[in-house]
């Protein structure tokens, strides 16, 4: 168990801080805006196990998400083709590096992952399995927060007397949603231009994502 967990510390670490951080923290603010939402409408309350069922929890947590999964997306796809001088978070400008064999020259490496090993288009798919799987959860995280946001949107209608109700698709058309999108789209571009730039001149003594200390600043690490 010891070395379990010191082999996947970081994973550890991040899963429990994430959850601590979601079903705990966001929940019980939440639960606390949703409540006086209700009460200033004249509803009652609600406890913390019916607010994961609400529209205000599902909004909240997906229109984040999409965010987070079309960052990681675009910064995948980006970083096979783009560079960046000096940054740690790019390829070297000139030549190739590991990341770009080509995978059909391992089909018969014994430890090779079995797709590539099996390849054809299962070894095609898993070459691109990385940008595809964060695709495919931000796609996901952008209808649900659709579908949630409408519900969200419809509740506060009821609440405050409106008639004014949407659908998920509707609701797509609607500057609300565009607008909670893209606040979140650009604060996460913004998070991984800095690390990018940052990269170039600043350091962190041990860490993976940053150059050695020693490092001139047009160094990239191999």
């Amino acid at each position: 168990m010891k070395r379990f967990l010191r082999n996947n510390a970081l994973g550890i670490v991040l899963v429990v801080v994430f959850l601590a951080i979601w079903l705990i923290g966001q929940t019980i603010a939440g639960l606390q805006v949703y409540n006086q939402q209700r009460t200033d409408a004249g509803l009652s309350t609600i406890g913390w196990a019916r607010y994961f069922t609400t529209s205000h929890f599902g909004e909240a947590t997906f229109e984040n998400w999409e965010s987070e999964f079309l960052q990681m997306a675009m910064y995948v796809v980006l970083t096979v083709k783009l560079r960046q001088w000096g940054s740690s978070e790019s390829k070297p400008l000139e030549g190739e590096t590991d990341v770009d064999e080509d995978p059909l020259l391992h089909l018969d490496d014994p430890d090779a992952p079995w797709p590539v090993r099996r390849g054809g288009w299962v070894l095609a798919i898993y070459s691109r399995s990385l940008s595809l799987a964060f695709l495919g959860l931000f796609l996901a995280s952008f209808a649900l927060h659709a579908a949630s946001g409408s519900r969200a949107y419809n509740a506060e209608q009821s609440m405050s007397g409106g008639t004014d109700h949407t659908t998920g698709w509707s609701y797509l058309t609607r500057s609300q949603f565009w607008f909670e999108s893209l606040q979140n789209w650009q604060s996460e571009f913004l998070a991984v231009a800095a690390i990018v730039l940052l990269s170039i001149v600043l350091r962190q003594h041990g860490s993976p994502e940053s150059k050695p200390v020693h490092a001139p600043y047009h160094e990239i690490p191999a």
